[in-house]
């Protein structure tokens, strides 16, 4: 049996990054994912590399269409194929060092198949066995399936379909009106397509703090886009006919010629054994138990990424992969700690989100400050079509504990609030600095001024001409 310091299973970025570490240490590693086309992962085959290409084009696109006003005129329709292609392009240039044939030329060993244990520290890929010190769980999710009567004669798409269109849609039924469909369907509307979104929740992206959310809502729904709140799939009357019946038992009849069905994410845990290495699931069966430190219940065994319960982003698995390294060395040992996460909803706008949002900060009870600033009176801003955007944070004894912005590029305005949250910087660092007039990034600035008036008490104010003479 062939041995290994490390052995990790799935090559998305939770495994790659743990992986390319022990390997550019020395360490003896062993590479597991079930074909050399599913190497980077969702992010790079199904998930955020094609979807961003994709609205990259999409975005191009609708601001083609909208010159006309200054005296360009755009004729003709989107040409699905050409958009697909320049996905695909993309793709394969990053593939370029994401593959079993470079891994293995610079020294690890990858074998690809279906991984299963064979014991609390052996795998098994084919006809061949591997023990390992210790194992990654890095396998990543799947879309999960939508149930209703009719379904099985219906031909739908999720995100690892979608990218394999032949045809632009012409009305496309969003089912799940998460960061996943909303993304996409904005984009399917800017490519041409007639767009509704189906979601079950009474909110808009719930996840959101409301005054963030609304912003874009308004801004799709102008765009053309319908929203069905409180909904779900009834039946399926024939395969391009949906029943939609609201809460209130109210039902709307849509007919459609694709449908992309996001409404969440299931676990990859089927075939690894996980009984043969003492790996336990939680109460529903269908999670995996893991501690603060990412171990499974077999204590050599860690996770990294969608399996790991927590937040589903390419970033976390970074961050999972971080905790993972430093616990393999330091004496001291780190837990896994989300109070600093942050996210991007790639739509246009941008909704960015950072740290702790305010039902956490009531729920720990922790005193603060809520504060907003909208654009419509950033100069930038005016001149970019963008006033409709709006930055929220949330500040106490002088730092940022959490944030939200909704705008154009939002989630690049936003990395030095990020910075400034994760470090524990105070206000006046971002105060302090000289930002060129009229960079978009001045809206930070503007919201901590905002912040310092809000000081100017009338006690404040007569402090201040005292010392004045």
């Amino acid at each position: 049996m062939k041995e290994y310091d490390i052995i990790v299973i799935g090559a998305g970025s939770g495994g790659l990054n743990i992986a390319g570490f022990m390997n550019r240490a020395g360490f003896k590693v062993l590479l597991i994912d079930k074909s050399d086309r599913r190497i980077g992962g969702d992010c790079l085959n199904t998930g955020c590399v094609p979807s961003k290409a994709l609205i990259h084009v999409a975005r191009l696109l609708k601001d083609a269409s909208e010159a006309s006003r200054f005296g360009l005129t755009i004729n003709g329709r989107a040409d699905i194929n050409r958009v697909l292609g320049y996905v695909r392009e993309k793709q394969e240039v990053i593939r370029v060092h994401e593959n079993a044939e470079h891994f293995r030329k610079i020294g690890m060993d990858v074998m690809l198949g279906e991984a299963r244990f064979s014991g609390p520290d052996s795998v098994s890929v084919g006809n061949g066995t591997y023990r390992g010190k210790k194992i990654i769980l890095a396998t990543g999710s799947h879309p999960r399936k939508l149930n209703a009567p009719g379904i099985e004669n219906v031909k739908y798409e999720t995100n690892e379909t979608i990218f394999d269109l032949d045809k632009l849609p012409e009305h496309l039924l969003v089912v799940g009106g998460g960061p996943i469909g909303i993304e996409l369907g904005q984009a399917f509307r800017h490519l041409g397509s007639e767009v509704t979104v189906v979601e079950a929740d009474s909110k808009f992206l719930p996840k959101e703090s409301p005054e963030i959310a609304e912003v874009l809502r308004r801004r799709m729904e102008e765009e053309g886009i319908n929203f069905i709140f409180n909904a779900s799939i009834k039946e399926f009357p024939s395969p391009n006919q949906a029943i939609i019946a609201t809460n209130d038992k109210k039902e709307t009849s849509i007919n459609f010629d694709t449908m992309l069905v996001s409404i969440g994410r299931e676990f990859h845990l089927d075939g690894l054994s996980l009984d043969k290495a003492g790996i336990e699931l939680d109460e529903t069966g269908k999670r995996l138990k893991v501690d603060e430190y990412l171990r499974t219940t077999n204590k050599r065994v860690f996770v990294s990424g969608d399996v790991a319960g927590s937040y589903q982003f390419t970033h976390a698995a970074e961050v999972h992969a971080g905790v993972i390294i430093n616990n393999f060395f330091s004496p001291f040992k780190k837990k896994l700690n989300n109070d600093h996460m942050a996210w991007v909803t790639y739509t246009s706008p941008e909704i960015a989100t950072f740290g702790l949002n305010e039902e956490q900060l009531k729920k720990r009870e922790i005193s603060y400050e809520k504060i907003i600033f909208d654009f419509d009176e950033d100069d930038r801003a005016i001149v970019d079509e963008a006033q409709d955007g709006k930055l929220m944070l949330f500040i106490s004894k002088d730092r940022i504990l959490g944030g939200s912005m909704v705008a154009e590029n939002a989630g690049e305005l936003c990395q030095e609030l990020i910075l400034a949250n994760s470090s524990g910087l105070k206000l006046k660092n971002i105060f302090g600095k000289v930002y060129p007039y009229p960079t978009a990034s001045r809206v930070n600035k503007r919201i901590i001024s905002l912040y310092y008036a809000n000081k100017l008490t009338p006690f404040a104010k007569r402090v201040l001409h005292f010392f004045y003479g």
